[in-house]
Order: C-alpha cells, then structure tokens, then sequence
C-alpha cells in the first residue's frame, strides 16, 4: 500500500441500463431542471416582493426554495453533460466538492424541514403566542442554525470519505459522487469510514424525522380540538402542503441510506428522483396548495404585465 498510484479523477457511469435513451434522458432531465429553476426562483422572489407574506412560514419556504435551486444544481449540469459527450470524468478535487455540497445542502435541507414543522407547531398549537415565539431574531438563529448544522454534516462525510486512499479502479457505479458508489473504489479498509458515515446519515435522518413526526403529533391533537369542521379544514390546509413535501424528500433518503442493501439501479433511479424530480415538484405543491402564495403570484403577474404596459406607451 506504500507505493499505490493515488487517482486523479473518477468516471461517472450514469444510470445503469439506460443505453441509447442519452438523448431522451436530456430533454427530460433537462425540463426537469429549467422548471425546477424557474419555480423555486418565482416561489422565492414572490415571498421577497410581498409584504403580507413577509411572515415566519413564508420565510423558511423561502429558504426552501434557494436550496430547491442549489441542491439539483450539485449533480444536474454534470449529468446533463455526459449524457450529451463521450467524457463521463470527474475530477477527484470536484468529486470530492461534489460529495460535500450533496450533503451539506441535503442536511441542511433536512434541517430546515424540521424546523418548518417546528413553526407549524407553534402557530397552530400555541397561536395567540406565535408571532413572539417566533421572531425575526429567533428565525434567523433557526436558519443559521440549519445552514451550520449542514456544513458540519457535509465536511465529516467529505473528510471520512476522501481521507481514504483511491488507486483504481475509479469507475463510480452512479450519475455522481456519493458515498455508495465512492466507498466500494478504495484500496484500503472502509469499515470504519462506512459505519461512522452511515451512521451520521441515519442518526441525521432519523432524528429530524422523529422531531417532525413529534410536532405534528401534538398539531393533529390540537386540530381535533378545533370545535368547528371548517377550523380543522383551514388548520389542516396550512400543514399539507409541508407534509407532501416531507415525504417526498424523507423517502427517497431513508430508500438509499436506510437500506440494508445496495442495488445500483435503484440508487440511481430514487437519486433521480431526489435530486432531479422532488426540487421541481415543490413549486407546484407550495402554489396550488396555498391561497396566499396564489394571490401573490396574481399580484405579482398583475403589477409585471401593468409596467410592462406602460413601458410600451
């Protein structure tokens, strides 16, 4: 092991079974990513612009939305890339980038969701108090708070994986740089770097899944509590949309990491739908789902068309 040749780069293998579709799966992915853009953008800039969204909820969808915007962008330009050259490399320096800003962005994420499930819990539970519970101070700690607890996420993983030694082969079975697909190419014993890794995911996952499942325990007994059908209709309209997109990105994690085994094909196909599918499905859950969010949208559209009006006169 003294003498090993360190590799310099790796080669992407992309989603296994998938030969002669590369034109196809670009098209698709690339729809997927435009739109994933363009509506975690208007999302984002439309919470910026109103005033009456200027609240604790819309900020963290706000939130959510930048990290809808980053968290594709991580694997989607490179998958795309390949998909329509013959080169499938990656450099060792920007796998390694690669790793860490997945899970950087993805506990960061992780960690925001809790939160938000955190302020349904005080607005609903405790809404006489919400606005004092949760104030500008006490919601901009909560957000550092997650980005911190993301990068600390992400440079354990990075460090665990890539102080490991790599001398071939350096063919990564999936469309990017991940743990399942790194840990395998090592010429040095991984056990120590896959059961500390693992385990950070799951007790990651695992915890933030057990806060939300906690403060949506509480919300449902103060929903049945509500005396009136269309009090609990009204309460319940305000969690949906949240809990849609909880299982949307909890699933696919808990399916890759939680899994006692590994099987290439369907690493791929949920991280397709992880990365690729989930970002842009957020958009669409968060306006048609929210009559405020679809109110300032028209708002916003109104006073676009109305300038744009008068800029041609």
């Amino acid at each position: 092991m003294a003498n090993y040749t360190s590799v310099t780069e790796f080669t992407l293998l992309g989603i296994p079974n998938t030969e002669g579709l590369e034109n196809m799966l670009f098209v698709l992915f690339l729809a997927f990513y435009l739109f994933t853009l363009l509506g975690n953008l208007l999302i984002f800039l439309t919470i910026l612009v109103s005033s009456n969204l200027h609240t604790p909820m819309y900020f963290f969808l706000g939130n959510l939305s930048v990290f809808d915007i980053f968290f594709p962008s991580v694997s989607s330009p490179k998958m795309m890339l390949y998909l329509t050259g013959p080169s499938r490399t990656i450099s060792y320096q920007g796998c390694a980038c690669q790793l860490f800003f997945y899970h950087f962005l993805g506990g960061t994420e992780c960690f925001l969701y809790t939160v938000m499930a955190y302020d349904r819990f005080v607005a609903i539970c405790h809404p006489l108090r919400y606005t004092v519970i949760m104030s500008h101070r006490v919601r901009t700690g909560l957000m550092l708070g997650t980005w911190l607890g993301g990068c600390l996420h992400g440079s354990i993983l990075t460090f665990l994986v890539f102080k490991l030694p790599f001398c071939g082969p350096n063919e990564v079975d999936n469309f990017f740089c991940d743990i399942p697909g790194l840990l395998p190419l090592a010429c040095a014993d991984t056990s120590l770097a896959q059961t500390v890794s693992f385990t950070n995911v799951d007790v990651v996952t695992l915890t933030c899944f057990f806060l939300i499942l906690t403060s949506y325990g509480h919300i449902v007994i103060s929903i049945l509590k509500i005396g009136t059908s269309a009090g609990r209709r009204r309460a319940f309209s305000t969690c949906s949309a949240h809990l849609i997109s909880i299982f949307l990105f909890y699933g696919p994690v808990m399916l890759i990491y939680l899994r006692p085994a590994s099987s290439p094909w369907l690493d791929s196909v949920i991280q397709v739908l992880n990365n690729i599918v989930t970002p842009s499905l957020n958009p669409l859950i968060y306006t048609l789902r929210n009559k405020d969010v679809k109110l300032a949208l028209r708002q916003v559209f109104t006073q676009v068309v109305h300038i744009s009006g008068i800029e041609r006169r």
